[in-house]
C-alpha cells in the first residue's frame, strides 16, 4: 500500500567506492558538486569517530514514529547507511542508544536522522556515526505509516535507495549512484590541490594575487 511499504533496494553504490570516498573531506565532495546539494545545516554529528561513508538504505517516517526504521535496521546490510526522513520534525526522538546499539551489532555503517533523537550524551560518547537535526527526551510511536527504500528529500537533497552518503564534522552530503566515479575523480583533484596549497601556506609561499585580480576584476576601488 502506498505510504505502507518495504521495498527492496535494487542497486547500491559498491564497497570500492565507498572506500575512496572515505578518504575525502565532505567539503571537497561538496566543491566539486557546485555547492548546490547538501543536507542542510541542521544535520550535525552526534559521535565521536572518523568519516560516516556508506550505501543509503532510506526511510520515509510519519514525524515522531519509529516504527519503519525499526525495520530498515533489521534488513540493512553491513556498511549501510540508514537515512531517515521524519520531516525534520523535533518533537519526538526516533531513536536512541538502544537502536544504535542494535544498528552497531548488525554492522551497519551509520543513522541520519532528519528528526530528532535522544540519548545524545552515550551517543557523542560512542564512535558509531550518527547524524541528527536535534535532541528531545520525548520517545518515539511506533504505529506507522512509512515507507523503506523509496526517495527521500533532506532539505531540498534528493536521496535514492543505493547513492553514496558521506558525512563528516562539516555536515551531510549524498553523491548519486550514478555519478559517484566523475565526482571522485573531481574530487581527489580538488583535494590534492589544496593539500598542495596548504603544505605551500606553511612554507610561506601561497601566491595571494589572485585576490587583487578578482578585486580589479570587479571594480573594486583600492585607495592608496
Amino acid at each position: 500500500m502506498l505510504g505502507f511499504r518495504v521495498c527492496k533496494r535494487k542497486q547500491a553504490v559498491s564497497a570500492d567506492w565507498v572506500e575512496k570516498f572515505r578518504t575525502l573531506p565532505v567539503a571537497n565532495v561538496s566543491d566539486v558538486m557546485s555547492r548546490m546539494t547538501a543536507g542542510g545545516a541542521p544535520l550535525r554529528p552526534f559521535y565521536t569517530g572518523p568519516r560516516m561513508v556508506g550505501a543509503a538504505v532510506t526511510v520515509k517516517a510519519r514525524p515522531g514514529d519509529n516504527l519503519m526504521v525499526h525495520k530498515a535496521l533489521d534488513i540493512a546490510e553491513p556498511g549501510d547507511i540508514v537515512v531517515v526522513d521524519a520531516g525534520g520534525d523535533l518533537s519526538n526522538a526516533i531513536i536512541g542508544e538502544l537502536m544504535v546499539a542494535h544498528a552497531a551489532q548488525r554492522g551497519l555503517g551509520g543513522i541520519v536522522i532528519f528528526g530528532a533523537i535522544r540519548d545524545s550524551e552515550e551517543l557523542l560518547e560512542g564512535s558509531f556515526p550518527v547524524f541528527a537535526a536535534g535532541v528531545t527526551h520525548r520517545g518515539p510511536y511506533k504505529d506507522g505509516p512509512g515507507e523503506v527504500n523509496v526517495p527521500i528529500a533532506i532539505n531540498g537533497m534528493v536521496i535514492e535507495p543505493g547513492d553514496l552518503i558521506c558525512g563528516d564534522a562539516d555536515g551531510l552530503l549524498s553523491v548519486p549512484l550514478a555519478s559517484a566515479e566523475t565526482v571522485f575523480e573531481a574530487a581527489s583533484k580538488k583535494h590534492a590541490a589544496e593539500t598542495k596549497q596548504m603544505e605551500n601556506i606553511k612554507l610561506g609561499k601561497n601566491d595571494r594575487a589572485w585576490v587583487d585580480a578578482s578585486l580589479e576584476r570587479l571594480g573594486c576601488v583600492i585607495e592608496d
